[in-house]
């Protein structure tokens, strides 16, 4: 499938526009096929009830999108066990597609991190997080307009970690040049495919000399082929400062697993939180789009839920598909919908239910 990032990208969203071809687009030639397959993990706690609303938005935009659902049944699960069925895996690799409810790792000794697996099993490199000020939604800064880039696979989330002796513990993070090499020409790629004018890579290398290094080595080097794009070398401490002291002075960060964990959550955060914020993982072979926030237990059933970050995560896989017109459809449609404030979920200060916000942006779509 030869993924590529020219689509993601929600500054153009809300500019209307996308620079260069999606790899879908690309791949047939400049036109998007008629009809995608995509597989769908609805999730845990409000998962379902958002899932439910996304797919019911996106086919309201008449979005040519199949979908092949996939239950992932945690609870069942024993330590040492697959969270993930293979044919669920085999369902998103087959597909190139998927999007993902948010979903709860069970707690205990011996089950790996459900999202680690998925990464790991489907070669998912690169996390990408833009965090855009939402019309209508007071936070205290405006105009927000910045992206993570996270390399995915390695650093300390390798999960590599042994007992060395009773109250000893020994955590390895692993950061490799080819990975390095690879997260970096991505986000380089992304800059100049979406109109973007600086990358800043975010390292701890003045202590991590090795590990940090390396990745920051990479950086420099990946930065002399695109002279276009301004770079700048941050470290993670500063980079946190600068971004709630003056968030408009970033614009596309890449850096290591960990940092990227951290820093884009921070980001989520000046622009409303995770229930506004999209992510999407790209692999060479699948993209797999996602609502990072929590599964939210004490909500679940009551049709309380807010699914705009999921349904942003799925119009940055449609700006993928090369389904630009139904993604701008969408996205302009709920853009009026927070900018009328009559219609919003609790979380953003409002009454409505899922039904409701989720009616009103289908009445909205162009």
């Amino acid at each position: 499938m030869g993924v590529t990032c020219g689509a993601i990208g929600l500054r153009a969203m809300a500019m209307g526009r996308v620079r260069g071809l999606s790899s879908a687009a690309a791949a047939m030639g400049g036109s998007a096929p008629k009809q995608f397959k995509a597989t769908l993990f609805p999730g845990d706690g409000i998962g379902p009830e958002i899932s439910e609303a996304v797919v019911k938005i996106l086919h309201a935009a008449k979005c040519p999108i199949e979908w092949e659902t996939h239950i992932i049944d945690v609870r069942s699960k024993k330590p040492g066990e697959m969270l993930v069925s293979r044919e669920a895996l085999d369902s998103v690799l087959r597909n190139g597609w998927g999007l993902k409810g948010p979903m709860e790792t069970p707690i205990g000794k011996g089950h790996r991190s459900l999202n680690l697996t998925l990464r790991k099993e489907l070669a998912l490199y690169a996390n990408v997080r833009p965090c855009l000020s939402f019309p209508g939604v007071k936070t205290l800064y405006e105009n927000v307009d910045v992206v993570t880039v996270r390399e995915n696979t390695e650093g300390e989330y390798s999960g590599l970690e042994h007992v060395v002796s009773p109250g000893i513990v020994k955590s390895l993070k692993v950061i490799t040049r080819d990975a390095s090499m690879r997260i970096n020409e991505f986000a380089f790629k992304y800059a100049r495919n979406n109109g973007r004018k600086k990358v800043t890579v975010v390292h701890k290398a003045t202590v991590m000399k090795k590990s940090d290094g390396l990745f920051l080595k990479c950086s420099r080097e990946v930065a002399k082929n695109y002279p276009d794009i301004e770079f700048e070398e941050l470290l993670i401490d500063n980079a946190s400062s600068f971004l709630v002291s003056n968030p408009s002075r970033m614009d596309v960060m890449v850096m290591p697993n960990l940092y990227g964990d951290i820093i884009s959550d921070l980001c989520a955060g000046l622009i409303g939180g995770l229930g506004l914020t999209p992510s999407c993982n790209i692999g060479e072979n699948c993209v797999l789009a996602e609502a990072v926030h929590g599964t939210a237990p004490d909500i679940s059933g009551k049709n309380l839920a807010n699914p705009t970050a999921l349904l942003f995560s799925a119009i940055m896989m449609l700006r993928e598909m090369g389904l630009r017109e139904q993604a701008s459809s969408i996205e302009s449609s709920v853009f009026r919908v927070l900018s009328e404030g009559k219609i919003r979920t609790g979380d953003l200060g409002g009454k409505s239910s899922t039904t409701e916000y989720t009616q009103a942006i289908i009445d909205n779509l162009n």
